[in-house]
């Protein structure tokens, strides 16, 4: 059975920083692509992050790019979101997928639906 664990989310305030995980299991992790998705309260699921199972190509949503970092370690089975200089905007319920597909992020691949996905952890910004 593919599960999908985040961690690391929490309460912070405008201008911190929170490195969320998503560790794999049931999978061999290293063969998928895995993106990072958020929702805000009332809004529609939102792209975030993405990296290939390489770790060679990686792709951001504008919002978030210069202030958050995707990485993986295929070694621990595990994907990380470094989230510097959060804003109350970035608020939300943090999710992972992995997806098997060719080309992840030359075909945006990342922006579809994906093959697993975790439950998600909460990250709250206060300003």
């Amino acid at each position: 059975q593919v599960h999908l664990a985040e961690s690391g989310g929490g309460l912070v305030q405008a201008g911190d920083s929170l490195r969320l995980s998503c560790t794999g299991s049931g999978l061999t992790f290293s063969r998928y692509g895995v993106a990072w998705f958020r929702q805000a309260p009332e809004k529609e699921r939102e792209f975030v992050a993405a990296i290939s199972w390489g770790r060679n190509l990686i792709a951001y949503d504008d919002s978030v790019k210069g202030r958050f970092t995707v990485s993986r370690d295929n070694a621990k089975n595990t994907a990380y979101l470094q989230m510097n200089n959060l804003k109350p905007e970035d608020t939300g319920v943090y999710i992972c997928a992995a997806d098997s597909s060719s080309e992840y992020i030359t075909s945006k691949h990342y922006l579809r639906d994906h093959d697993y996905w975790g439950q998600g952890t909460q990250v709250t910004v206060s300003s």
